[in-house]
């Protein structure tokens, strides 16, 4: 048979064509890309950062399965695991530990506690290392920073926007509103910033007056003279800012005993961690409502089975769906810089829009140029038959909100 030029012209290029590495081998050659998590793993506040590595290692999962970083080879994303411990000295050693011994790192997300997250940004932040966060103090997008990004509303902007909500459904259900408050909180950042932003004028603008405010540091041993004292003012509301699943227990529990019956608020999850059913009755909790930043919502049915099959857990906490977000947001981040450089990464969050925020409540997946995150919102839970359900916002609540009885 003789040859063409159209016949060699096709052997070359179904030559060159089998000489293409395909796109499942360019990612098996592509270097992954690490981003860290920087958490409690051991001590006092090990649930909680136990839980955002679960959210953590899905979200790797689910972007790997989905292809990996497109524009990057299809690499890969690879979590790195940093125990930040359960003290500020200790996440701030962590996080030096972090960028010494990770200089790949990308990007990373988590420490927790506010107080924590302070402490690690101020290392971060050096090292160019662009940190994501659920954190909600105010101060950790106050100081300038251009490598942090709050993926929460502020301690601050909850307390502002769950106070009406909270007094509204009180006076829709009973037929009266508040008028005291006690608050009993722990000296955590985070805790201290919302009671702050209430003390300034929010309490007032709702026409609460606070009548006890009780500050511990964490963990509790004894809970006796908080509660006698909530006893003696006899609020009508309690506001209660544990950041400890043990203290929530040891407050409640004392409560309990000294047959202290009063509509108890929290903000946190601290109240609705699975642990808390281990040693405490539901029926104790029946009711008991709080405002956290995140929280398993309506349409996230099948990350919440998943998450119970891989883990066993029976719902999905802000901690663990958070960090699942925070690897989506980085993958979109990765792909429109196309780059594994920190600061172009930091740059391209600081002034994109990603669109909807699927796995945060409110806003959009952008920040304004302190590091928050736009129209960020939150969500309310609450107690009911042995389960933290979601009641608001109303779109994505599993169920209705009751007013907790006394």
């Amino acid at each position: 048979m003789k040859l063409t030029r159209r016949m060699l012209l096709l052997g070359t290029m179904l030559s060159a064509a089998l000489s293409m590495p395909s796109t499942e081998a360019l990612a098996q050659n592509a270097d992954p890309v690490q981003v860290g998590l920087i958490a409690p793993i051991s001590g006092i506040y090990a649930r909680p950062g136990t839980v955002m590595r679960m959210g953590a290692e899905l979200g790797v999962e689910d972007v790997n399965a989905a292809g990996g970083i497109e524009c990057l080879n299809g690499a890969p994303l690879e979590l790195v695991v940093i125990d930040s411990g359960d003290s500020v000295e200790k996440a701030a050693n962590a996080a030096q530990r972090m960028v010494a011994d990770y200089p790949g790192l990308v990007a990373a997300t988590g420490s927790y506690l506010s107080s924590f997250t302070l402490a690690v940004t101020e290392i971060t932040e050096r090292a160019n290392l662009p940190v994501l966060t659920l954190s909600y103090s105010d101060l950790i997008t106050g100081r300038d920073f251009k490598n942090v990004f709050q993926t929460s509303a502020t301690s601050g902007a909850q307390a502002e926007i769950a106070l009406p909500i909270i007094m509204n459904l009180a006076e829709e259900q009973t037929g009266k509103r508040p008028k005291t408050v006690a608050v009993i909180t722990d000296n955590t950042a985070a805790s201290l910033s919302s009671v702050e932003r209430m003390k300034k004028g929010l309490l007032a603008d709702v026409g609460l007056e606070l009548v006890s405010e009780e500050v511990f540091t964490p963990p509790l041993s004894d809970a006796t003279s908080l509660v006698q004292e909530i006893r003696a003012r006899r609020p009508d509301l309690l506001f209660f800012l544990p950041t400890v699943i043990s203290d929530s227990k040891l407050i409640l529990e004392k409560m309990q005993e000294f047959r202290v019956k009063v509509p108890t608020i929290s903000f946190g999850i601290a109240i609705a961690e699975p642990e808390v059913l281990n040693t405490m009755q539901a029926e104790l909790l029946d009711g008991v409502m709080s405002a956290v930043a995140n929280w398993g919502v309506k349409g996230q049915e099948g990350l919440i089975k998943r998450l119970n099959e891989v883990y066993g857990e029976p719902w999905m906490t802000q901690n663990a769906v958070s960090t699942y977000g925070d690897m989506w947001l980085l993958k979109a981040a990765l792909e429109k810089s196309c780059s594994r450089d920190r600061e172009k990464l930091a740059e391209t969050l600081r002034t994109s829009n990603f669109g909807p925020s699927q796995y945060y409540p409110g806003g959009t997946l952008s920040f304004d140029a302190s590091g928050r995150r736009e129209g960020a919102s939150l969500t309310i839970i609450q107690w009911q038959n042995g389960v933290p359900v979601t009641v608001f916002p109303e779109e994505m609540a599993v169920s209705a909100a009751k007013w907790p009885s006394e």
